[in-house]
C-alpha cells in the first residue's frame, strides 16, 4: 500500500528540515541524508528503513546525554518519519505503531509530529481503531500539553477517530474535558460541536427511518418511474408510427411507378411504329411473350415457344 499524500508531504517537510539544519559532519545527520535519499531518490524502501533502524540503534546507544554534534530528540523523530515512510511505501503499515513504539518505549513520548503522521495513516488505510487508544493516552498526558502540535493532535482524534467511529457521545465528553478546554477555543468547540450533531442526525436517520416516509419515498419513485416508461413508450410508438407510414408511402409511391410503366409499355405504346421506338417494341413484345407465357392458356404458350 502507498501511504497517504498528507503522510508523504510530512515526511518530505520533516527531512528537508533534518537537511537544512543538520551539520554535514555529524554521522547520524549524514544518515538521516541518506535514508532520504533512498526514500526520494533511488525509491528503494527497504534500504531507506534499515538506515532508519542503523541510525536509530546508534542513537540508544550513544544514550540521551549525548548531544555532540546534534539534539538527539530531532535525530531521532527525523529518522523515525522517515522509517514511517519506507514501511508504508512497503505496504507494511500495519506494523507502523508497533515499530514507533519499539523506538519510544511508551505512547505518552512519541513526538506531536509522529502522533499526527500515524493517525493520518491508519484514517487513509481505514483502521481507526488502532489509533484510538494509543491518541487518547496521549492527550490525556500532562507532558503534552505543551507541545506545539498538541491542539493538532486533538483535532484529528476528533474529527478523524471519534465522529467518523460514531463515539458522538464520547467527542462531547472530550470536548468538555481538561484536553478540550486546553486543546480548543470556543469558537472550535461550538464548530466541533455542530459536526456532532450532524454526525448523530445522520446516524439516526440510517439506523431509524420512518416508515411512512420510507414508504412515500417508494411510492413516487414508482410513479416516477412509470411516468418515464410511459414518456418513452409513447415516444418509440410515435417512431414507429412515422417510420411505418413512411415506409408504406414509399412502398405505394414505388408500386404505382411500376405500374404505370407497365401500363404505358403494354397499352399505351403503339407497336405500329417500330422505327421510332425499337427498344420499346422489342421490350413490349417481350413483356406480352411473359404474359402470355404466365397467365395465358395452354395452347398459346406453346404457341409462342
Amino acid at each position: 500500500m502507498r501511504s497517504s499524500s498528507s503522510v508523504s508531504l510530512a515526511a518530505g517537510r520533516s527531512s528537508s528540515s533534518v537537511r537544512l539544519i543538520s551539520p554535514p559532519a555529524c554521522p547520524l545527520a549524514a544518515a538521516v541524508d541518506a535514508a532520504i535519499e533512498y526514500l526520494m531518490v533511488k525509491k528503494d524502501f527497504q534500504a531507506a528503513l534499515d538506515t532508519c533502524e542503523t541510525g536509530l540503534e546508534s542513537l540508544s546507544s550513544t544514550g540521551e546525554q549525548e548531544e555532540s554534534c546534534f539534539k538527539h530528540g530531532e535525530l531521532k523523530a527525523a529518522l523515525t518519519i522517515v522509517g514511517i515512510q519506507a514501511l508504508a511505501e512497503l505496504n507494511q503499515w500495519r506494523g507502523v505503531l508497533t515499530w514507533v513504539l519499539q523506538q519510544y518505549g511508551e505512547t505518552e513520548k512519541i513526538p506531536a509530529k509522529i502522533i499526527q503522521m500515524c493517525v493520518l495513516l491508519y484514517v487513509k488505510v481505514n483502521d481507526r481503531s488502532v489509533m484510538k487508544d494509543a491518541v487518547c493516552n496521549w492527550l490525556h498526558c500532562s507532558g503534552n500539553m505543551s507541545q506545539t502540535g498538541f491542539s493538532t493532535v486533538a483535532e484529528l482524534y476528533l474529527q478523524h477517530i471519534l465522529v467518523p467511529m460514531g463515539q458522538t457521545s464520547e467527542a462531547l465528553e472530550f470536548l468538555d474535558s481538561d484536553v478540550g478546554r486546553v486543546a480548543f477555543t470556543e469558537e472550535q468547540k461550538q464548530a466541533a460541536r455542530s459536526l456532532v450533531n450532524l454526525q448523530n442526525e445522520t446516524n439516526a436517520t440510517l439506523s431509524n427511518p420512518h416508515p411512512e416516509s420510507v414508504a412515500t419515498t417508494s411510492v413516487s419513485q414508482q410513479d416516477m418511474l412509470m411516468q418515464r416508461l410511459n414518456s418513452v413508450m409513447r415516444l418509440f410508438h410515435r417512431g414507429f408510427s412515422v417510420a411505418s407510414a413512411r415506409i408504406r408511402s414509399i412502398s405505394l409511391r414505388r408500386v404505382f411507378l411500376a405500374l404505370l410503366l407497365l401500363y404505358l409499355l403494354i397499352v399505351r405504346i403503339d407497336p405500329a411504329l417500330p422505327s421510332a421506338f425499337p427498344w420499346l417494341l422489342h421490350l413490349h413484345g417481350l413483356l406480352q411473350q411473359t404474359w402470355n407465357t404466365m397467365f395465358g392458356p395452354y395452347y398459346r404458350a406453346n404457341a409462342h415457344n
